[in-house]
């Protein structure tokens, strides 16, 4: 019972530390951004940088979950120009892509880990070029995912390729899935 009062208090603390990580951390965050836009744009980690957010989400440290962090471009997201041989009308890039940026990271991950089945991301950076998120991934596949009783449901075939059908939390966001009841009409 005390080591859940304590535990609980840890993530509290961590939880007010990410919410003005600029002022809070400080130049630990400024070398952090630094290192990361070295790396590669998609890598894998040891352990989640926001344990308190990564646990909130289902996160648990044991065989069958990975973290990875996937580093995405800022800025416009319209579609891109096409190269010649059209005539003008038809060339124009008219659609901005109606996604967000958590959702594009969960999609690269999931292409570059096609084993894993993508659980959730949330956001651990940003700074002038870049989005940084974090996403978890489950091997569904491990034993140790399907003896978990809170987990064992992404081991089922309806929960295959889940990212690709929108049916992960960023994608579910952007297709206007989370609001209900009047004034909600127009979100989808």
């Amino acid at each position: 019972m005390l080591w859940e009062l304590i535990k609980m208090g840890f993530y509290k603390y961590v939880r007010e530390v990410w919410k003005r990580p600029k002022d809070s951390l400080g130049e630990l965050y400024k070398e952090r951004l630094i290192k990361w836009r070295q790396e590669p744009a998609i890598i894998r980690l040891e352990r989640p940088t926001r344990i308190d957010r990564a646990r909130a989400l289902g996160y648990k440290a044991k065989q069958g979950f990975v973290v990875v962090r996937v580093r995405v471009r800022r800025g416009t997201k319209k579609r891109e120009k096409v190269s010649g041989g059209r005539r003008s009308k038809t060339s124009r890039r008219w659609k901005v892509l109606r996604v967000n940026y958590r959702y594009v990271c969960e999609l690269r991950a999931q292409r570059k880990y096609p084993n894993l089945e993508v659980l959730n991301s949330y956001w651990v950076g940003k700074d002038g070029k870049h989005y940084y998120y974090e996403v978890i991934l489950v091997d569904k596949n491990h034993p140790a995912i399907k003896n978990d009783k809170d987990i064992s449901w992404i081991a089922s075939k309806k929960n295959t390729r889940r990212v690709y059908r929108g049916l992960t939390s960023a994608a579910r966001k952007f297709r206007g899935l989370r609001w209900k009841g009047k004034g909600a009409e127009k979100a989808r």
